[in-house]
């Protein structure tokens, strides 16, 4: 074998999982790994923690692993650092052309900058007032103590500055007014402020990583620089995390329901190719409107407030609306003084008293507004609002206040509000490009009085890029014709191709199949009508498929499901006499809650049955497409193919095609901001036929809250009989390829989803680890070797053509033609990485995946490793299009989504008794086990 002579694969190394325990999740990091409070993770530039004590350059000191067993690096024994792989060349493959980058050349001061920390006392919780004291601060005494600099400040603990303060360290005082959040008073009060130095920034070292050169990330001199271009925008805009947001950058429109859009923009600095690098990108997120609270109120119920009473459903409602949101008074004129609704009183206003004072004279709401404010209260049917600490609480009437402005909408916006955000938000590739440049305009970072100071400056043009577009592969759709057959061969235009009067590659077969309608709307001959439909569609694509159901179409309630699965599971089993029910097909209402996923639960953790759901409007509304959409996810769920790429059944792809190669696709999910107990789902895929590479199994499990290292990859426990046992996702889907092909693999590739830049260390290490402890615990000796590659989509990068009226280099929605490919100038400076738009854009900007080849034992080209990523990306199962994200990666976070349906719900008797702890010591209950009818084929499609 050729490839295994690439690299001596009788020593790899990978790190020891004592290492890992200090993860990226616990609150407290083991002595190994001490990862300080003060390092950071933000935006993917992580400043390195220590390992064993010691710093390692660009990587982690790691243990040896030598036929099958961890050494530990002691003594002796020869140590190295875990390097992400470097760029092994540039791509020449595909067409050239010229493309846009939403990146903007920064160039970077000459001198070093210097670092002070900052503490106030006493502490403040809020970042604002702290951005304030240190305002104060430097107004007082630029000019005087601070010996004339411009410093930036980042509302934490840091100050930066161009040069040295004349002094090491000094305190200064300052007197503020401030605003008290609770109670809305205005007061003084007096700051002791404390200025230490703390390091010089050094910019050479920032100099050797641009110009290529492998040095450590100096972190240090980012964070400043970006920094410095934020100090000015912060003060204009609304800070939200990286984004800026501002009312006046594009007029806000209403979402409905008392919410509206802001528009804002992304910025970041990136260290890149041609250099510092300025990213910004458009982003739009949803505010409370700054109504009147009655007008807010009368949104969020859509019903008149103004006549009627509120009910208690609706006061309820009200009050989880309006809880946290800050308002403002209108009754006293000029004077707006500003409060943070605490909760609603159960009563009208108008039977709402208080005491006036310690002896307990009570007088009414009504009243009291009328004698101290001359304010007659009109709407005195509605409760009012409570403001302020439980120890005193005011009340406000709703009419007399008014929601402050500039206040994000955190909680969830539903169907209709996200559409009309999207609409809102959605924008061709020039119009995206148009709004960048203008942010850039409005920014006017030559006249910026920080980046002056700090001799920054930033280019006002988008970074212009030699970009590739690469063939896209052959793809067979039938094998044979009926009349011919031959082999059939299709060259996909633009991302896509045409299923119509065609037949998949290889149909799977459907004999023994039921339906249940749970849609009331749906009459039992419509609901056989939609089926007959479906399966003639089914026969036409090639599948085997029988026309008749095994029992008749069953009509449920939605609030019958659990019941009304079995009874047709049963019923289905009795009549075939041994022989099982293959598919069920689901009519589901358009609305249907939570039936989907007690359904898929049931049907995949309880019954093993496959199901295809189907809604209402569908079946009413009966569409060709619809139709071949459905067959082709029903026939790889049952086992089929739809497509094959030419070249894997030619045996041409590269590092691939030699020797059986396995490809995985891992993905984790994290519960909706808010839930705090949830646990996260990780979900690992396999490609289980070689050389087609088109059939993908899926393990799923659940881990510890936001944790992102996948935690059973590789596992072992203590069996009383067996003694001690390994398994884990990559053991059990190592084992089910070579059930499936015959052969183990000989290589690995491994698409890692979801991992931001800041953790990509972490998760190379711990699960690197597991991939090698699964194929050891085989046979000691088996070690093949691994690619492993990350996969980002929820990254600020745009590419636009450099012609937007040149059709030949855009799609039909404007956007760059699908296979485009960048690896230069804004890619990273030393590590291998590369933009890919593999898919044609349907509406808005298209944006492309970036892949991230973190390590290569397989010794790819860039060439290779970029095609198969495009060629993989049209083999996707559901549709018959090019997909935006590498399939494995995509089929990964299919499983992962629907695996969220498994988690039972809290307190429940079954919950209790299986709750199981991680290795880390934390517990998290098990998901019910896929049934082996289910996991074997592609259930998540």
């Amino acid at each position: 074998m050729p490839h295994m002579q690439m690299r001596d694969l009788k020593e790899n190394y990978v790190v020891s999982k004592e290492t890992l325990k200090g993860s990226m999740n616990q609150k407290k990091s083991s002595p190994q790994m001490m990862i300080k409070s003060g390092d950071r993770f933000e935006d993917g530039k992580k400043v390195l923690g220590r390992i064993n004590g010691r710093r390692r350059g660009r990587g982690y000191k790691v243990d040896r692993f030598q036929d099958g067993k961890l050494e530990p690096s002691m003594g002796s024994t020869p140590c190295k650092s875990l390097m992400f792989h470097t760029r092994p060349g540039y791509g020449q493959l595909g067409t050239k052309c010229i493309v846009k980058a939403n990146h903007f050349l920064a160039e970077i001061p000459g001198s070093d900058l210097s670092h002070y920390n900052v503490e106030i006392n006493p502490e403040v919780a809020s970042r604002k007032l702290d951005k304030a004291i240190m305002t104060e601060l430097v107004k007082l005494y630029r000019n005087s103590d601070l010996g004339t600099k411009l410093p930036v400040y980042d509302g934490r603990k840091n100050l930066y500055t161009a040069g040295s303060l004349p002094f090491t360290s000094k305190v200064f005082n300052v007197i503020l007014a401030d605003e008290d959040e609770e109670t809305g008073n205005v007061r003084k009060r007096d700051f002791e402020v404390t200025i230490k130095f703390v390091a010089v920034a050094s910019m050479a070292q920032l100099r050797n990583l641009l110009s290529g050169k492998q040095v450590d990330t100096p972190q240090g001199a980012l964070n400043i620089i970006d920094t410095v271009l934020r100090e000015l925008a912060a003060q204009r805009y609304l800070s939200v995390g990286r984004f800026l947001y501002s009312p006046t950058i594009r007029k806000p429109q209403a979402l409905g329901g008392g919410v509206e859009s802001w528009r804002g923009f992304y910025q970041s600095i990136r260290p890149t190719q041609m250099g510092l690098s300025l990213n910004i990108d458009m982003s739009t997120i949803a505010f409370i409107e700054p109504l009147p609270v009655i007008d807010f109120v009368a949104q969020i119920l859509g019903k008149d407030v103004y006549s009627r009473p509120m009910s208690d459903a609706d006061r309820v409602k009200v009050k989880k609306a309006l809880r946290g949101v800050k308002v403002e008074v209108t009754h006293r004129g000029n004077v707006r003084r500003k409060y943070r609704v605490s909760g609603l009183t159960t009563q009208p206003t108008r039977e709402l008293i208080f005491p006036l004072d310690e002896h307990m004279n009570m007088k009414s709401v009504v009243e009291y507004f009328q004698e101290m404010y001359g304010y007659t209260i009109r709407y005195a049917h509605l409760p009012c609002l409570q403001v302020g600490n439980e120890k005193k609480v005011n009340y406000l009437p709703m009419e007399a206040c008014k929601i402050v402005e500039g206040q994000r909408y955190t909680k969830g916006l539903n169907e209709k509000q996200i559409t009309s955000l999207l609409k809102v938000s959605c924008q061709r590739p020039h119009e995206q490009e148009l709004d960048i440049l203008q942010t850039v305009q409005q920014n006017d970072y030559d006249h910026d009085p920080y980046a002056k100071e700090f001799g920054i400056n930033i280019s006002s043009k988008l970074a212009s890029i030699e970009a590739r577009v690469l063939p896209a592969p052959w793809v067979i759709i039938e094998l044979k014709y009926s009349d011919t057959g031959k082999e059939k061969e299709y060259l996909p235009q633009v991302g896509q191709w045409n299923m119509m009067n065609k037949k998949v590659i290889n149909g799977s077969t459907v004999r023994y199949w039921a339906c249940i309608n749970f849609s009331r709307s749906v009459q039992e001959s419509t609901a056989h009508g939609f089926c007959q439909e479906l399966v003639q569609m089914c026969q036409i694509s090639g599948m085997e498929f029988d026309r008749d159901p095994v029992i008749p179409i069953y009509s449920a309630r939605p609030d019958q499901v659990k019941k009304a699965l079995k009874y047709v599971y049963h019923a289905a089993a009795n009549k075939l006499e041994g022989k099982e029910l293959e598919l069920l097909i689901a009519i589901l209402p358009d609305n249907n809650g939570s039936l989907y996923g007690d359904l898929k639960r049931i049907c995949e953790t309880d019954l093993g049955l496959i199901s295809q759901c189907c809604l209402t409007k569908h079946v009413f509304k009966i569409s060709r497409q619809y139709l071949a959409n459905l067959s082709l996810k029903i026939n790889v769920k049952m086992g089929g193919r739809n497509t094959v790429l030419l070249d894997a059944l030619s045996w041409r792809i590269p590092l691939v095609s030699d020797i059986p190669t396995i490809i995985f696709g891992a993905d984790v999910t994290h519960p909706e901001s808010g839930e705090d107990s949830s646990p996260s789902i990780a979900a690992v895929v396999a490609s289980q036929d070689w050389p087609e590479v088109t059939k993908y199994a899926g393990l799923v499990c659940a881990q510890p809250h936001r944790q992102e290292l996948i935690q059973d990859l590789y596992k072992t426990w203590q069996d009383p009989q067996r003694g001690t046992v390994a398994g884990g996702m990559i053991r059990e889907l190592l084992l089910a390829f070579k059930k499936a092909t015959g052969q183990k693999p000989l290589r690995i590739i491994f698409y890692r989803d979801g991992v931001s830049e800041g953790q990509f260390y972490q998760v190379l290490l711990y699960e690197l680890d597991a991939i090698r402890k699964a194929c050891a615990s085989l046979e000691p000796t088996y070690q093949p070797p691994v690619t492993f590659i990350v996969v980002q989509k929820r990254h600020h990068t745009r590419l636009f053509a450099n012609n937007h009226n040149d059709r030949s280099s855009t799609d039909k929605s404007g956007n760059i033609l699908p296979g485009t490919v960048v690896d230069s100038k804004i890619c990273h400076p030393t590590e291998f990485d590369f933009y890919l738009c593999s898919h044609a854009g349907i509406q808005g900007t298209s944006r492309p995946a970036h892949y991230h080849v973190l390590w290569d034992e397989n010794n790819f080209t860039a060439d290779e490793i970029q095609s198969l990523t495009n060629n993989l990306c049209y083999t996707y199962a559901r549709c018959t299009r090019s997909v935006s994200v590498v399939p494995p990666a995509y089929y990964a976070h299919l499983a992962a989504y629907r695996a969220r349906f498994y988690i039972e719900p809290e307190g429940s008797e079954t919950t209790k008794s299986r709750c199981a702890r991680t290795s880390n010591g934390s517990s998290v209950r098990p998901l019910p086990a896929l049934k082996d009818k289910v996991k074997n084929v592609m259930f998540y499609c």
